[in-house]
């Protein structure tokens, strides 16, 4: 009796091995002869040298695409540069008044930009256009001063900040009142 070193079963055939096995499922290979695809390749090298060599040389059509790329990049870096001076211009302090609150986990930050809101990794930014009123709540035991800003599409943010004494709950309302005076104007 013979028997038959390894496997005995046969090589699995269909398109979970071999996706060619179903016609149309993948595009056909393109037949050319042997030698056609060795002369493409070199004919391809050598127009790509060409080109990087016409580039090096100053009046040719690429080098002037490639000083034209240069003059577009320079004139982004300087647009970049403007803004960058715009942007200090904004952040610049400006003489109103500010309210800021803060606990280990919670800050408020109200100003002439409007109110930032942050807890713990996330934060929120609402300019004054975006805001149709702000609620200050402060509890009747305990430190935890509540502030909670409102959308005029009648959603609402809010944040809790722990208090040091329950003495801060009066001089955190005169300075967010300050401030709201200043900088919220309501739309009736």
């Amino acid at each position: 009796m013979e028997q038959r070193i390894g496997s005995g079963s046969q090589p699995l055939e269909g398109a979970g091995f071999d996706p060619a096995f179903i016609p149309g499922l993948t595009s056909p290979a393109s037949v050319a002869p042997k030698g056609a695809k060795k002369e493409d390749a070199a004919e391809e090298a050598d127009s790509e040298e060409t080109a990087l060599d016409d580039a090096d040389e100053p009046g040719t059509e690429a080098a002037d695409v490639i000083d034209d790329a240069d003059d577009d990049a320079e004139a982004a870096v300087d647009e970049a540069d403007e803004a960058d001076d715009e942007a200090d211009e904004e952040d610049a302090p400006v003489d109103g008044p500010v309210f800021e609150a803060a606990d280990r986990r919670a800050r408020i930050v109200v100003d002439h930009k409007g109110v930032r809101l942050t807890l713990d990794d996330q934060e929120c930014e609402f300019r004054w256009d975006e805001i149709g009123a702000i609620e200050t709540e402060s509890p009747r035991f305990g430190k935890r001063y509540t502030i909670t800003v409102h959308t005029p599409d009648r959603r609402w943010y809010p944040i809790e900040i722990e208090a040091t004494a329950r003495a801060r709950f009066k001089e955190w309302d005169e300075q967010l009142d300050a401030v709201l005076d200043a900088y919220f104007e309501e739309s009736d």
